[in-house]
Order: structure tokens, then C-alpha cells, then sequence
């Protein structure tokens, strides 16, 4: 009897410092939740801490949005600019730099606007425009969205003006996008960790990389709990630290899809 009081003592102890830890909710970018980073990170960060995370994977302008209303304890996203500004609003504490890849663009193979091998990004985006041929923007105001944005404006093309019918904004995630891209054999920019973990590829393939302007850098930031009194400021913290500390960016670094490194950890220490 004594041997069963103590393991139910046991028990009620680990569900009471299991719900004393709490929860937290993240909003973060579609390339992270369908690269298939956060089901494995999340595990272990829960293991480390008892912190259970829900993720709301949306575009990076939508995420910080839910931040600003103080629908989150944290974002995590990938704007740079649009990053700044949550904090200079004072929507956000501190921003810290986590991870990187790059972008790609991915094309079908026929590659009807010739650019594979083309390491100016610029130079690619006019020759597809010149060639009319298909290309999909995800046109959601993600992190994404912007990075094409502003590619398309280096290369003096503004392409959504016209409406061109080459030229398809959709308004949807990462995933979508390229499933649209892979069924109709167009032109996308994709992040690289989300490209690595898709399975239908079709015909597409990578066509343009290595330019430094596709470089892409994801920070994070707890929202400010001064704005929003509901921030669960000191959990939303241990994420953040646990992401930036060196066994969060071993765990960034481990997660590989067929051999190949999806995401390059760079917090600063």
C-alpha cells in the first residue's frame, strides 16, 4: 500500500508541475510548420520544459498581426523589415536572430523561360516575365511574399499591376503554392526547407539559387505583455531561450529531410 500511495504521490506531483508549466501559443510561418520543423522541435522543447506549444502557421504579416492584437505569446517569422517595425510599434520585446536558409526559384523542367543556371535572381524574374510564362505568388503577405516582391521590384517588373494572366497571386500558404505550381508546371519562389520536404514535385525542379539576395533569416520576438496583459511572458521567454540557447540550435541543425540540412541556426551567443 505504501509502494502504491507513493507512485500515486508520484503521479500527482508530475501532472501538477506538468500543468504549472503551462502552455503557449506561437504564431509562425507556414515554412516552418510545413517544412515539418516544428514537429520536431516541439517534442523536444515540451521534454526540456514541460511547455506545451500550439502554432498557428500563417504568412508573416498575418502572424504579426495576431501579435499585435495579443492572440500570441510569440512570433516567429521571416520579414527583416516587417520584424523592425514590430518592435520600433513596441508590439514586441526583443528581436533575435534563430536560423536561416534561402530561397529558390523552382521551375518545370522544360523551363519555357530559360533560367535555369541563372544566379541573378533579377535577371530570371525579367526573363520569365519576357516569356510570359506561368508564374505563382503566393500573394499573402507572408515573409515569402515580400521577399518576391521586393525581387520583382530590383528587376523593374511590376507584375501584379496589370493582372497579367501569367502572373497568379493565390493568397495561400507555402504548401499550396507549390502543389498549384507542381500542377500547372509554373515558376515559384520557395523557401529551400519547405521545397526539400515536398513530395509532389512533378516536374519542378530548382532553377535559380546561390544569389546573396535570396538569403533568408527568421528572428523571433515575445510580444510585449506591457501591450497585452494576457502574454504569457515568461513561458513565451523559455521558448525563445530554449530555441536560441545551444541545445535549441543543435536541434535546429539536426533536422534533415533525405540527408539534407533544411534550416542553418545563427542565434547570436
Amino acid at each position: 500500500m505504501k509502494k502504491l500511495a507513493a507512485v500515486a504521490a508520484a503521479l500527482i506531483w508530475s501532472t501538477c508541475a506538468w500543468a504549472q508549466a503551462g502552455s503557449i501559443t506561437v504564431a509562425s510561418t507556414t515554412s516552418t510548420e510545413q517544412s515539418g520543423l516544428f514537429g520536431y522541435l516541439l517534442p523536444l522543447f515540451t521534454k526540456a520544459t514541460g511547455i506545451q506549444v500550439k502554432i498557428v502557421a500563417v504568412g508573416t504579416g498575418q502572424a504579426l498581426d495576431i501579435g499585435r492584437r495579443g492572440d500570441a505569446d510569440v512570433v516567429f517569422v521571416h520579414d527583416r523589415p516587417a520584424e523592425d517595425k514590430f518592435i520600433s510599434e513596441g508590439q514586441g520585446v526583443k528581436r533575435f536572430d534563430v536560423m536561416y536558409n534561402d530561397f529558390v526559384i523552382v521551375g518545370p523542367n522544360s523551363d519555357p523561360a530559360r533560367i535555369a543556371g541563372d544566379k541573378d535572381v533579377a535577371d530570371a524574374l525579367r526573363k520569365i516575365a519576357a516569356a510570359r510564362a506561368t508564374f505563382i505568388s503566393r500573394g499573402d503577405k507572408s515573409g515569402t511574399h515580400a521577399a518576391e516582391l521586393r525581387r520583382w521590384k530590383e528587376a523593374g517588373i511590376e507584375p501584379a499591376t496589370g493582372k497579367d494572366s501569367w502572373y497568379r497571386e493565390i493568397g495561400q500558404g507555402m504548401g499550396p503554392a507549390l502543389n498549384m505550381a507542381s500542377s500547372s508546371n509554373a515558376y515559384l519562389l520557395s523557401d529551400r526547407g519547405t521545397w526539400l520536404s515536398f513530395k509532389n514535385r512533378g516536374e519542378l525542379a530548382i532553377l535559380t539559387e546561390g544569389d546573396k539576395r535570396l538569403f533568408n533569416q527568421y528572428g523571433i520576438m515575445l510580444v510585449n505583455p506591457d501591450k497585452h496583459p494576457n502574454v504569457k511572458a515568461k513561458d513565451g521567454q523559455a521558448f525563445i531561450d530554449w530555441l536560441i540557447s545551444p541545445k535549441g540550435q543543435d536541434a535546429i541543425a539536426g533536422y534533415k529531410v533525405g540527408g539534407a540540412q533544411l534550416f542553418f541556426p545563427n542565434a547570436p551567443h
